[in-house]
This record gives structure tokens, C-alpha cells and sequence, in this order.
């Protein structure tokens, strides 16, 4: 695993972009959830490949985050150390079934473990 250093000016205003479906689902966590305020998009190391996505609902807005205005006011904040990781990103919620799940189109992962639970980048 390599580690990249971080530049600002490398990444677009809107680094991740979030479809219709997974707006509203946020908005409807936030709803539940009156304390947060926010939700925010960062990544982990874990499971056999490398990374996990970790999405949280969050009452405040930290230094390291990076701020995005979704449609419907939803604030998405990214952590700016995983910028690196996501950048490029599409977050959709998808139904398959009867379970709802939020899929992530990272063009950034490389591999992805056999049960779906992390990735690896380049």
C-alpha cells in the first residue's frame, strides 16, 4: 500500500458526487438523527484488501473535513485525509430485493475483497 501526499489544489470543489437516492436517504438519516447535522465520508484501513468506507452521522464540522452542499441543504463533509482514496467517487443507494444498500463507484479501487466489504487502490 502506498501513500500519497496531500495537495489541495489537486481535487475538484465537489470531489464525490451522490445521486438522487443516496441524497434522500441522508436526509432521511439526518431526519432520525437530530443531533447530526452533517454526514461524513471517510475511509479506514480493514478487512483483506485495504480499505473500508465509513459513512457517519456528525453533529459539527471539523478542520479536516472538506464541505459539499448536496441537493435538499444535505451537508457531505469529506475527511480531507482520504481524499486521496475517494476522489472521483459516485455514492448511489441501490435497491436490490427487498434491501437498500449504498454502493460506491470509486474508479480509484482496484480490487475489491469477496465479500464486498473493502478495496484496494493502486
Amino acid at each position: 500500500m502506498s501513500v500519497k501526499s496531500f495537495d489541495p489544489q489537486a481535487f475538484p470543489a465537489e470531489p464525490v458526487s451522490v445521486t438522487p437516492s443516496a441524497v434522500a436517504h441522508f436526509r432521511r438519516q439526518l431526519q432520525k438523527d437530530l443531533s447530526a447535522r452533517a454526514v461524513r465520508l471517510s475511509v479506514k484501513e480493514s478487512g483483506c484488501t485495504g480499505f473500508m468506507y465509513v459513512i457517519d452521522l456528525v453533529p459539527d464540522i471539523n478542520q479536516n473535513d472538506l464541505r459539499q452542499t448536496l441537493e435538499e441543504g444535505v451537508e457531505l463533509l469529506i475527511d480531507r485525509g482520504s481524499l486521496n482514496v475517494v476522489n472521483g467517487t459516485q455514492i448511489d443507494l441501490v435497491t436490490e430485493g427487498v434491501n437498500r444498500q449504498l454502493r460506491f463507484l470509486n474508479p480509484n479501487a482496484k480490487d475489491h475483497c469477496g465479500c464486498g466489504e473493502s478495496f484496494s487502490i493502486n
